[in-house]
């Protein structure tokens, strides 16, 4: 049985954070690996639509490449309509039944827990992992496990206004995701 971690978003772009997270996690809880899923329709916020779905699946190709640890799961992004974590893991453990799955949760979703469809449900299936951060309520009724990450500051909203703005995103992303966004003039950059 594999120890699989799902790290969800809208990837948009890829950044480091996500990659220091998802590293963290992967080490602190002893997974075999961490899939990046990138989401069709986050079901609690309004997806950008800056870029196509095949630039975010490309920028996450280049952001996880040379990791042995990291994959990329399309699951979500090959149904339309919400994202709703239920439905994606419901699937994803009817086709894998013998994989262990960790749903990794940044502290502002902790607090989200009790409106999420169907979570008496989906705890059932999967073990959620918490990312730790200060200022949010790491208390629950439902049973979580926690990673400590290094807080850091960076967010997809952050790099696609300093893009606009014409600032430096260097250090904030990948090198190779910083090039493919200039070559592709995504974000208005």
């Amino acid at each position: 049985m594999k120890k699989i971690g799902i790290l969800g978003g809208t990837f948009d772009p890829p950044h480091l954070g996500h990659l220091i997270i998802a590293n963290e996690v992967l080490h602190a809880h002893q997974l075999n690996e961490i899939w990046f899923m990138p989401n069709q329709e986050p079901p609690h916020k309004k997806k950008t639509n800056a870029v196509k779905d095949e630039d975010r699946v490309n920028m996450l190709k280049l952001a996880t490449e040379g990791h042995p640890h990291f994959k990329i799961e399309l699951i979500e992004l090959e149904r339309k309509g919400p994202s709703y974590t239920f439905d994606t893991m419901k699937i994803l453990k009817e086709n894998d039944p013998d994989n262990q799955f960790y749903f990794i949760i940044g502290a502002d979703m902790i607090e989200y827990l009790p409106r999420w469809k169907n979570i008496n449900q989906l705890v059932e299936i999967i073990q959620f992992i918490g990312v730790r951060r200060p200022s949010y309520s790491h208390d629950s009724l439902y049973p979580i496990l926690y990673a400590e990450v290094p807080e850091m500051g960076i967010s997809s909203s952050l790099i696609r206004s300093r893009l606009k703005e014409k600032k430096t995103i260097r250090y904030l992303v990948p090198d190779a995701v910083l090039s493919y966004i200039k070559e592709n003039h995504l974000y208005g950059s």
